[in-house]
């Protein structure tokens, strides 16, 4: 364990063109405040109000994301400098109420380790003369070669507890440290929105102030259609911050249980007395069609089924191995089964986590996991939302699957595996080793917590030992659900040097300090 001062800021030569493409982003006018679904019959030009991104960068491929305020033709443009100077032409779809005026575009063949300007230019589907202003952003494509390093960051939980876009604190502050810090790119590690928590206008802090809410129709209560769903993830955008960082940090993004209900499960009836939908199965399929309305993923668009759990490759040095432990998990319980094939992540996704790990040839392979591995989190008194259930001896429900994976990770010589997470609203490092466990077939990894972006903070929760965790660092509030204004929010960093191969990783909170730093030597099975 090192712990100690912040790595030194990228050296680049894009810094200028950033800053162009970021003024781009602020000049967006901000969409009106409780705006719904654009109206189909308005007259004037098509416009992106709402920003852009692009997700699931690798190598050679990108996707564009933009929504209009009607229905528009999705033209992009890409081009080795903001000039546009031999630009390149990618015709997109027609984008219309279907998918809530959102669009995406699929960019292949791009140079690699390079940086990639693109301008989206909304074009009236029955009159091309009529064009709105094109909206900028800029990303770097993944190297092909080793000795370019990386540099990525990750949070999560977004809106949570109420505590949402306050203007008099200038909004998600954090993701304007993040830009500044010029990631390769960002992984949000679920709870994007909360679906299950309402944004009121204004919120009583213990000390007397008020937190101030910018608030919309759709946020004034849980979401249960499909409007409602979509109206939650636009709510976000309606932040200059994340706009402005969406325009120039390419995402990878996964979900977790507040995208519909917190701590739901596939067939669960919820008891909640604010929903006259109790099927979490239909209110997460609804939730889910806007997920990939709102997100630039690959294996998940709009028009076709497909799964949030993927691997994002991003050159030799990096391989990101994204989970879905939401979808195909068994029901809470008490975790104490002696059997227990689907577990958290299901059969299937296990057999594919396996399999994928084994092929990478990449030096790191971090997994995104949306849940932690060994923190005990609880859902009422007797079930467990995670994988831990606070016994320590040996492996016993979800734990079973763990178990299984790192027993492969071990026996298969897979290096290089590092685990990443958020979800419990507080930053922590955990190391597990078989000498302190009671499952002894693995070799020893990391865990890394790092959250919330804008939402309430909670207390540390108890370790389970049967992986043999040693909880390295720890920084919590001592209550439940402190405000933004009360305790800081966390990004974890992660950079991988080009040279030496070496992997860091930096908890910092939002003001960008260091809280903690490890780095990590490539080429192992063990760390």
């Amino acid at each position: 364990m090192a712990q100690g001062a912040a790595g030194g800021g990228r050296a680049f030569g894009r810094r200028s063109v950033l800053h162009g493409a970021a003024a781009a982003s602020a000049a967006l006018a901000l969409p009106a405040i409780g705006g719904a679904a654009p109206a189909q019959a308005r007259t004037g030009r098509p416009s992106a109000d709402w920003g852009v991104q692009v997700g699931d960068v690798t190598t050679g491929s990108g996707l564009v994301w933009v929504r209009s305020d009607r229905p528009a033709r999705m033209i992009v443009e890409t081009a080795a400098t903001e000039s546009f100077r031999d630009a390149r032409t990618w015709h997109g779809p027609v984008i219309g109420a279907d998918t809530d005026f959102t669009g995406l575009t699929s960019l292949r063949g791009l140079p690699p380790g390079e940086q990639i300007h693109y301008r989206v230019t909304l074009v009236d589907p029955h009159d091309p003369r009529r064009t709105g202003e094109p909206v900028t952003g800029t990303f770097r494509t993944a190297p092909v070669k080793r000795g370019e390093g990386v540099r990525f960051h990750w949070s999560g939980d977004l809106a949570g507890q109420g505590w949402g876009i306050n203007p008099d604190r200038g909004g998600y502050r954090i993701y304007e440290e993040m830009r500044r810090r010029n990631p390769d790119f960002f992984l949000c590690s679920g709870d994007n929105i909360y679906a299950d928590g309402p944004i009121t206008a204004s919120v009583k802090l213990p000390d007397g102030r008020v937190w101030r809410n910018i608030t919309t129709e759709e946020k004034s209560k849980v979401a249960e259609t499909l409007a409602e769903f979509r109206g939650a993830f636009r709510y976000n955008l309606l932040d200059d911050n994340l706009r402005r960082f969406n325009a120039q940090v390419p995402t990878i993004t996964q979900w977790d249980d507040h995208e519909v209900h917190n701590n739901w499960y596939p067939g669960q009836i919820l008891d909640d007395d604010r929903y006259t939908v109790k099927d979490a199965d239909v209110l997460s399929a609804r939730s889910l069609r806007a997920f990939s309305e709102y997100f630039p993923i690959r294996t998940l668009r709009p028009d076709e089924q497909g799964r949030v759990y993927r691997v994002v490759r991003h050159g030799p040095l990096l391989d990101v191995f994204v989970l879905d432990m939401r979808t195909y998990r068994n029901a809470n319980s008490d975790g104490r089964q002696t059997e227990d094939a689907q577990g958290i992540l299901g059969a299937e996704q296990l057999r594919w986590l396996k399999r994928e790990l084994s092929r990478s040839r990449a030096v790191w392979k971090v997994i995104a996991s949306d849940m932690p591995l060994g923190l005990v989190v609880p859902d009422g008194k007797t079930r467990f939302e995670a994988v831990a259930q606070g016994d320590p001896g040996q492996p016993l429900g979800r734990e079973l699957q763990l178990a299984e994976l790192l027993r492969h990770i071990k026996h298969r010589r897979i290096t290089g595996t590092v685990w990443v997470t958020t979800d419990v609203h507080y930053t922590s490092a955990q190391h597990y080793d078989p000498s302190r466990a009671a499952f002894k077939d693995f070799e020893p990894f990391w865990e890394f917590v790092s959250g919330p972006l804008n939402a309430g903070g909670f207390q540390a929760l108890k370790l389970d030992g049967t992986f043999g965790p040693e909880q390295r660092f720890l920084k919590a509030p001592d209550r439940a659900n402190t405000s933004p204004a009360e305790t800081p929010q966390y990004f974890g960093e992660i950079d991988i040097d080009g040279g030496s191969g070496e992997l860091t990783v930096r908890l910092r909170q939002d003001s960008g300090e260091v809280l903690f730093s490890q780095t990590l030597q490539p080429g192992r099975v063990g760390q």
